[in-house]
């Protein structure tokens, strides 16, 4: 059984990533970086606000293509295919897609003078997979569903590329819609129009992440927010916005994901669940979780560089 570590979002930041895979016991070799035994599991979002997209790109690409890792598309790659990708297909697709751009410019930047090398990595992007089933775990950077895996499979149809048409089944899709979003980014919820909430900042928030875990049947705004910079009320969810959600129990795989930004959360938010991003950005801080073959998983076995 090969073992696994997983490691979370990393946005750009090579020089963590890199002491990162020495900490977990990685050695350059020709090929990439490589451990007798093990392989790296990368959970998405790879580019944006970081100082070395490129050269983290190269790394991570050239240890999944010589076989020593597992990636999958975090919800900044699957923007970034969307960006570049959509307005090429029609001129009604870049109203679509033009909202992206601002969170997209660190990439751009970088890629200005590469545009063959951008128009490469795109791609490739567009060849990982959108989660990743492994039997004993469970990856996806947002939230798993087993609903939502069966609507991609579907629309995939056996495909190991992401297709145009794919996206343009995406945009138009609301099921699908609702299934890719959730698997990359989890479950988010909007509050009611007579309910207004403000951050410390005074800017008005709207939308929020919750538990894409629990069921939400009874429970408060409060007891459902998770991964989010500002405080839920504790008003309970009205039945008539309360979202549909499969209930992940103890006895499935363990699922590791990213996302969620947790600067001071336990990373381990349930027995078989764990959230590998420590909000590397911010807090300059990567995250990895060393897999051994467990089903009730270990605080002692997460790795922060």
């Amino acid at each position: 059984m090969c073992k696994y570590d997983i490691i979370g979002d990393i946005h750009g930041h090579y020089d963590l990533l890199v002491k990162m895979l020495k900490e977990l016991g990685y050695t350059k070799t020709s090929v990439g970086y490589f451990c007798e035994g093990r392989k790296v599991i990368f959970t998405g979002d790879y580019i944006n606000r970081g100082p070395e997209i490129r050269k983290t790109i190269h790394l991570i690409r050239e240890m999944v293509e010589n076989g020593n890792a597992l990636a999958i598309l975090g919800n900044h790659e699957l923007n970034a295919i969307l960006y570049f990708t959509l307005p090429k297909l029609g001129k009604s697709y870049v109203k679509e897609v033009a909202h992206l751009k601002l969170p997209l410019i660190k990439t751009i930047e970088e890629y200005a003078k590469y545009p063959d090398e951008l128009k490469d990595t795109i791609q490739w992007f567009r060849h990982l997979p959108i989660y990743l089933d492994l039997g004993s775990i469970r990856v996806v950077h947002g939230g798993w569903s087993d609903a939502h895996v069966e609507t991609v499979q579907k629309f995939m149809n056996g495909e190991a590329k992401i297709k145009k048409s794919f996206l343009k089944e995406y945009i138009d899709d609301n099921k699908l819609n609702q299934a890719v979003n959730e698997l990359v980014k989890g479950v988010e919820m909007r509050l009611p129009k007579d309910l207004i909430l403000k951050d410390n900042k005074g800017i008005s928030r709207r939308v929020f992440r919750i538990k894409w875990w629990e069921q939400a049947d009874g429970k408060t705004f409060k007891e459902m927010s998770f991964g989010n910079r500002f405080k839920l009320p504790a008003y309970t969810i009205p039945k008539e916005i309360t979202p549909s959600i499969e209930e992940y129990t103890n006895n499935l795989p363990p699922v590791f994901f990213g996302h969620y930004c947790l600067e001071k959360h336990d990373l381990i938010v349930k027995s078989n669940l764990c959230c590998v991003d420590r909000c590397v950005t911010r807090t300059q801080t990567l995250s990895a979780y060393r897999w051994e073959g467990e089903t009730m998983l270990k605080q002692e076995n997460l790795v922060h560089i």
